[in-house]
């Protein structure tokens, strides 16, 4: 494949990507594009409000919780082929969605769609780092990818709202169609068969024991920020959760053929940049979960103009990632990652020093420093995941990197929640959010310091 020309959309090498994105894009923008759009359809569909609260988080807890698994089979089984039935699967559930006639319909519909997209993205980057094996392109592949994220939740709001102001809610889920049928075209025609492990076990304990964690520890999160930490439903949750941890972990220590083999954890290149990926989602969500709270809630605007108040930290995740794909060959991924944490650090510590009441001008150069360092600091971490691993587990790999970072938002949103119901004036526990955040940001910033390498001697970036 080469150095690709991704300006060149009609290629056949740009192919790859742009069904890996497209793929990406919808899994994450479901995430966010539903919100502005539940209290229409709980009014629509006389759901209940524990309804509309499985319309919003069941498809995140299917997403994160079976992340690992659809790793897993996509090592075991080609992750071209799991990849195709994630984005089958995600295609179909949401024409479901879109025609559900009643609310229990709908979140069922949902599960299986988070079904779909734990499918999808553990896939993605195994793709593209078997599309596109040269250290050049295929930073810029992982760059272009990890933008997908910042722009579909950013967007989520403001394309959400405007579908659902104009031709109602429905096309929420009938946007997903067009893209999925093309993504699967794309993937079939242009996307080559992945290798397959198919003697290397599932191990199904294990995998269950995934799920239950991550399931559980994203229930009681999203619980904690409704219901506050000290609530009987979120401790036992959390509990729970280190019982499956617990459980999973001695299950691995007796498997011939682990889920998630101990010598990755042990690998700092493996753990390291996993951990930067948690909290980097932890304070870039967290930002905009306590944005948007501000925006709407004490600043009066709509979702369409919280949308656009917002995109001052979308514009800048595309950038970013174009920028940081270039300059890795020159730089390594160590100094992109560093330095983009510092500089999300500075944007959420300047929006804390701002305050609540700061004018809305004020709030933009945060916002962009934060987009920016985020996506910029992406980048060398995918890779840096990604050539870490075993060319047999690259499916899981990629599975553990993005499950880390699902973990990283939900508490984000979770904590960032908390606090503004606790603290006894808005100001404060903005300010003490933004303030978390950029710590979060700072810490992400030392473990790439000690644990993302250098540049590589023979001038290439690792991998």
């Amino acid at each position: 494949m080469g150095d690709v020309a991704f300006a060149d959309p009609g290629t056949a090498r740009a192919a790859p990507l742009l069904a890996v994105c497209a793929g990406y894009f919808m899994v994450i923008l479901d995430v966010t594009i539903i919100n502005v759009a539940v209290p229409v359809v709980g009014r629509e569909l006389s759901a209940s409000l524990t309804g509309i609260q499985w319309i919003t988080d069941g498809y995140t807890l299917v997403f994160a919780g079976f992340l690992m698994t659809g790793g897993a089979l996509g090592d075991r089984l080609g992750n071209r082929r799991v990849f195709s039935w994630g984005v089958t699967v995600f295609t179909v559930s949401s024409a479901a969605c879109a025609f559900a006639p009643s609310a229990p319909f709908l979140v069922v519909a949902r599960l299986v769609e988070g079904l779909g997209a734990a499918l999808i993205v553990p896939g993605s980057l195994a793709l593209l780092q078997q599309a596109y094996p040269a250290p050049a392109a295929r930073s810029r592949a992982f760059g272009l990818w990890g933008s997908m994220a910042g722009i579909a939740a950013s967007a989520g709001p403001l394309l959400g709202g405007l579908l659902v102001s104009t031709v109602g809610w429905r096309w929420v889920f009938l946007l997903n169609l067009p893209v999925g049928v093309a993504c699967l075209l794309l993937t079939l025609r242009h996307v080559t068969r992945s290798p397959r492990q198919a003697a290397r076990a599932l191990d199904w304990p294990a995998q269950c024991a995934v799920v239950a964690a991550v399931a559980l520890l994203t229930a009681a999160l999203n619980e904690a920020g409704r219901r506050g930490w000290s609530d009987p439903a979120v401790v036992a949750g959390l509990g729970l959760a280190a019982a499956a941890v617990v459980a999973f972990t001695a299950r691995e220590k007796l498997a011939r053929s682990p889920a998630l083999p101990p010598s990755m954890l042990r690998s700092p290149t493996m753990s390291g940049p996993a951990a930067v990926g948690l909290l980097f989602n932890f304070g870039f969500y967290g930002m905009v979960f306590i944005a948007s709270l501000d925006f709407q809630r004490r600043r009066g605007l709509s979702a369409l103009e919280t949308g656009a108040a917002l995109f001052p930290a979308v514009a800048m995740t595309m950038f970013a990632s174009v920028l940081s794909g270039r300059l890795t060959r020159r730089t390594g991924d160590r100094p992109l990652v560093v330095s983009g944490m510092l500089l999300a650090a500075l944007g959420l510590a300047g929006w804390a020093a701002a305050g609540a009441d700061a004018p809305y001008p004020l709030l933009v150069a945060p916002m962009m420093a934060a987009g920016f360092g985020t996506s910029f600091a992406l980048t060398g971490s995918t890779t840096t995941v990604m050539a870490a691993s075993p060319p047999a587990y690259r499916g899981t790999a990629s599975a553990l990197f993005n499950t880390t970072r699902q973990i990283g938002s939900a508490t984000g949103v979770a904590l960032g929640g908390s606090l503004l119901a606790a603290s006894d004036d808005y100001t404060t526990g903005l300010r003490t959010g933004m303030t978390i955040g950029a710590l979060a940001y700072l810490t992400a910033a030392g473990i790439a310091w000690r644990c993302v390498p250098a540049k590589h001697p023979s001038g290439q970036p690792p991998g």
